[in-house]
């Protein structure tokens, strides 16, 4: 669907805009400062995370066991928040931001909210990395009462939630005002449509972290005597997890702009692909209770409706955008006239590119290694078994650090000279990032789940007593994938440094760069299906139905493979 350009009256919206070079979109100057200022701080979060990672990985590694347990559990603690919220949190605002005023010609209606909002957040994150360095909040990520942090370290996490909360309703006014002023016409873009998504779920997972973390505040202040233990689990999960399922909603939509972006593609069936988004909404929440499997409050009845039912109607949504996507982009490159084969559309694709590399990429390790683990662990007998070892972050490091954060990463190639206004340099670092930071990643998830089998903790210090819960396990074999592990971090960090340094390098640049047409597309790729081509047999996507099938291949082999270690565990546990 094609975004019609209306004419602003400046004079009466007090707005002011630029007009795109390459796209013709008109750009809100407003909006665009607070998607820097959102795209910077979660960059630097990222970094600051990053390092977290680093001194985490150097610890898990046996061999070197860099830091002391204090120190372990501290950078778990600001690595964790970093990592999950405020890298993420950050640039999904700068992409609502972007997605509800430039991708639909509109302006953003009250900007001083959005400061505000930057504000609390960046207050927010801040406290919360200050306080857990200080030494007075060595709770990890998850906080689990009784462990009890000072009380700024909750008052941190408020003021974030509260200022997250601002933007995402900023975000919704600002799509309402632009349909009262006409900026477009019928239903919204597929993109926006899976903003929109995200931001629902972002609403539910904000309101939830308040009803969690107020009462935490209260706790720690004294002025509440106790905290039910099981009664703050249900709720930190109503946050935990769906702020994940927002990154799954924002990072599918930033997969069909990279498929525009980079091959020009456009959904074959776009009702196909906002039916995934509803089923998105209606069911990718309850599967957080996969996180209280382990937990005896909870009757089985609600475990399984929400882990073994609602949970799969979600999966079932991630499914249809694996075909969707894959497929509008075979179409797209088989238009071109690259039809030999099966595949010969696959090999001629602009692997060179880092917005298309990060995509397949992205979609191959969610989908591969983090949606396939997913499901296993959603299952409560195989969750008795591994719930509380590494094959857990092995899972949620394939789906959240894998595949959110590199195409997060992807789209920031196209957004520095869109927005930003500065030329892309370091293009061949750039081409390389993907790859290098794709590659560790993968050796994070593999060692991580590797280990996890073995019984290697998810949350302690050292694996001493690895042997003593898992008496068949080979301490040889547990050092070796725990290296793997460490391996890859290095790896990835070191991706994840290439990805600050072309992103540096570019905005710090002072000179004004418009962007061309030629090597940003965005704006005039037509997101219409093409009928006509249902009816051209070289168009149809034979590649990419051998690939979903090999998908599903893997994946029962993958689930009733865990299956028969569960019921063979005599190899593993005498």
């Amino acid at each position: 669907m094609a975004v019609i350009a209306v004419p602003w009256d400046d004079k009466q919206t007090g707005a002011v805009h630029r007009i795109c070079t390459a796209t013709g979109l008109r750009v809100d100057l407003a909006a665009q400062r607070l998607i820097i200022a959102n795209a910077v701080a979660a960059v630097v979060f990222l970094a600051i995370g990053g390092l977290f990672a680093l001194l985490i990985a150097l610890t898990r590694w046996q061999t070197i066991h860099l830091l002391p347990a204090i120190w372990f559990y501290r950078s778990i603690t600001a690595h964790g928040f970093d990592m999950l919220v405020a890298w993420i949190v950050f640039f999904e605002v700068a992409g609502l931001y972007f997605g509800s005023t430039v991708l639909l010609n509109a302006r953003l209606v009250k900007p001083r909210l959005g400061w505000i909002a930057f504000a609390l957040m960046l207050l927010g994150a801040l406290m919360v990395n200050g306080i857990v360095l200080a030494g007075k909040a060595d709770v990890m990520f998850t906080a689990y009462v009784p462990l009890k942090a000072h009380p700024l370290f909750y008052l941190g996490l408020v003021l974030f939630a509260v200022g997250a909360l601002i933007a995402v309703g900023l975000f919704f006014a600002t799509i309402v005002i632009a349909k009262v002023e006409r900026r477009y016409q019928g239903s919204l873009p597929l993109v926006v449509y899976g903003l929109v998504t995200a931001g629902v779920l972002a609403t539910y997972t904000l309101i939830s972290g308040a009803l969690t973390f107020v009462p935490a505040l209260f706790w720690s202040l004294g002025w509440q005597a106790s905290f039910d233990p099981g009664y703050y689990r249900n709720l930190f999960w109503s946050f935990g997890h769906p702020a994940q399922q927002v990154n799954l909603a924002a990072m599918v939509a930033i997969w069909y702009s990279l498929a525009a972006i980079t091959t020009g593609a456009s959904p074959l069936n776009e009702k196909f692909s906002r039916l995934a988004f509803i089923l998105y909404l209606l069911f990718i929440n309850l599967g957080s209770v996969h996180h209280l499997l382990v937990d005896p409050g909870l009757s089985f009845t609600y475990k399984a409706l929400n882990t073994s039912y609602a949970m799969y109607l979600a999966v079932l949504g991630s499914l249809m955008h694996a075909f969707s996507i894959p497929a509008a982009i075979e179409v797209s490159l088989r238009r071109r006239g690259y039809t030999q084969g099966l595949l010969g559309w696959l090999r001629k694709a602009p692997w060179r590119e880092p917005g298309f590399s990060a995509l397949v990429i992205s979609m191959f390790l969610f989908g591969w290694m983090g949606g396939v683990t997913g499901v296993t662990i959603g299952t409560e007998q195989l969750n008795m078994a591994i719930h509380n070892t590494l094959r857990v972050p092995g899972h949620f490091h394939a789906t959240v650090v894998s595949g959110t954060t590199l195409a997060f990463m992807g789209m920031t190639y196209y957004l520095i000279p869109l927005i930003f206004r500065r030329e892309l340099r370091l293009k061949r670092l750039a081409s390389w990032q993907p790859y290098v930071f794709g590659a560790g990643m993968s050796l994070v998830t593999i060692g991580m789940i590797a280990s996890g089998i073995q019984g290697v903790s998810r949350r302690h210090w050292d694996i001493t007593f690895t042997q003593a819960v898992f008496p068949a396990s080979i301490p040889g074999t547990v050092q070796l994938t725990l290296a793997i592990f460490a391996i890859g971090a290095l790896i990835a960090i070191a991706g994840g440094m290439m990805y600050i340094a072309v992103v540096l390098s570019s905005i710090l640049s002072r000179r004004v760069h418009e962007p061309k047409a030629a090597t940003l597309v965005i704006g005039p790729v037509d997101m219409t299906p093409h009928e006509h081509d249902e009816e051209d047999k070289r168009l149809q996507p034979k590649g990419t139905f051998v690939l979903v099938l090999a998908f599903l291949l893997f994946f029962a082999t993958y689930y009733f493979a865990n299956w028969w270690l569960l019921g063979n565990q005599s190899w593993i546990v005498r």
